[in-house]
């Protein structure tokens, strides 16, 4: 090859595509810490929806990417240990699915780019200077927006017969962000006329003992520990026979009465896409943490019988799925 061709080659490779030129042909390393069981359906659903995503953008599992799989199943010591694990085998990006897979991989590399999803109130936690600019070696998709909340309460204040008052579940441990929510339901609680009360619980017997709250409606909010415990939850709330709004479609699907929440399938969808930027040359620290866009409305009017309680038909006219 003369100088001239050289030359020429330098100059077409120039003209490439950064996303080309980033491209590898080696196979690159993705590890994956969620805070589910690997054997929980909701887990199942985002993990294949995820390694669906990936495909698409040309990053197909066992070819051009290698994924490690890492499950905390709702025990936060265990979530630590594995984060261990994963940044121990130096991959080239993290994803990271919950709060406490956030928390506990960031405590251990500020090189390694993470990406999360299904994450509440990245900036107040400190996992991201701000939505727009993140900074630092992480960004993604949060599962909350402000009025989101007061949402969840108008939707108990439409059942009838309707309450006045509404107990608010959470672990403190695992939901460092329920404060932000506890205020914006609070805000909403005075503007409807409903006295809310925080209903902090840490264990099995502190849910088992919702079955005596008889005497108001119940809402539920985001944490890992409420989904991991969410059979034991949903029988102490059958017992009490009171309506119950729920952050995830899954505890509908389970016999909850109703969920208003954002598609986390959808959020899984939108990481595989940072995860590909990142992959081909991007940094995290440039791509802003985007708050969610598709929201479900799930009812189950099996249960809605079995408690005694009637929905309105403008209600049931907007919901995504009407379980009968």
């Amino acid at each position: 090859m003369d100088r001239r061709e050289v030359l020429a080659l330098l100059g077409a490779t120039a003209a490439l595509p950064a996303s080309v030129l980033a491209q590898p042909n080696a196979t690159r390393r993705l590890g994956m810490l969620s805070v589910t069981a690997a054997d929980d359906a909701i887990g199942q659903t985002r993990s294949a929806v995820l390694v669906e995503a990936l495909a698409g953008h040309g990053w197909k599992e066992h070819e051009s990417l290698k994924i490690d799989w890492r499950n905390g199943g709702g025990d936060r010591a265990r979530i630590a240990q594995l984060a261990d694990e994963l940044v121990a085998l130096k991959p080239d990006i993290l994803l990271a699915v919950g709060t406490p897979s956030v928390e506990e991989l960031r405590r251990r590399t500020t090189t390694i780019p993470i990406v999360f999803a299904v994450v509440t109130d990245p900036v107040s936690q400190g996992f991201v200077q701000t939505l727009a600019r993140p900074g630092g070696n992480i960004t993604g998709f949060t599962d909350y927006d402000g009025p989101l909340a007061g949402k969840w309460l108008e939707m108990l204040t439409q059942v009838t017969p309707r309450p006045s008052r509404v107990f608010v579940i959470y672990n403190p441990a695992t939901a460092p962000f329920a404060p932000l929510m506890l205020r914006t339901i609070e805000d909403a609680g005075r503007a409807l006329h409903v006295t809310v009360e925080p209903a902090p619980v840490h264990d099995t017997a502190s849910i088992a003992a919702l079955a005596a709250r008889k005497d108001g409606g119940l809402l539920v909010l985001p944490d890992f520990f409420t989904m991991s415990n969410r059979a034991h939850l949903l029988a102490a709330i059958s017992e009490a026979r009171v309506p119950a709004v729920f952050w995830s479609r899954t505890f509908v699907g389970e016999g909850g009465l109703m969920s208003y929440s954002t598609d986390s399938a959808e959020q899984l969808r939108r990481a595989a896409s940072y995860i590909d930027r990142i992959l081909k040359g991007a940094r995290a620290a440039d791509l802003p943490v985007q708050n969610p866009t598709k929201f479900e409305l799930a009812i189950n009017l099996k249960t809605a019988k079995a408690i005694g309680v009637t929905l309105p038909p403008s209600l049931l006219a907007t919901a995504n799925e009407v379980i009968e």
